[in-house]
C-alpha cells in the first residue's frame, strides 16, 4: 500500500512494464489472504512475467490493484516488482 508514493497514488504508472513476483512469494500471498482482491490459482501461473500495466484502482484504505495487458486476473501491488 503506497509502498514509496504514498496512499492513492499509483506505484506503477499506467503503461510502464513491470514484473510479477516469483512464483514462492505468489504462492505465500494466496495463502495469506488478507488483501483485497486476492489472486486466483491459475494466476500463479504468471511468476515473473514481465507486462504493462493497464489501468490502476485504489480501494478504501490505498490498497492499490493493478490490470496487466495480456495477464488475467487483477494484481496487487505487493505483487509486482519494477522492472
Amino acid at each position: 500500500m503506497g509502498k514509496t508514493k504514498g496512499l492513492n497514488k499509483a506505484e506503477f504508472e499506467v503503461g510502464c512494464e513491470v514484473r510479477i513476483a516469483d512464483r514462492a512469494f505468489l504462492d505465500k500471498f494466496l495463502e495469506a489472504g488478507q488483501y483485497h482482491n486476492e489472486l486466483e490459482t491459475e494466476q500463479l501461473d504468471y511468476a515473473d512475467r514481465v507486462a504493462k500495466v493497464q489501468a490502476v484502482t485504489f480501494f478504501h484504505g490505498g490498497d492499490e490493484i493493478y490490470t496487466l495487458e495480456g495477464i488475467p486476473g487483477v494484481w496487487h501491488e505487493e505483487c509486482l516488482r519494477a522492472v
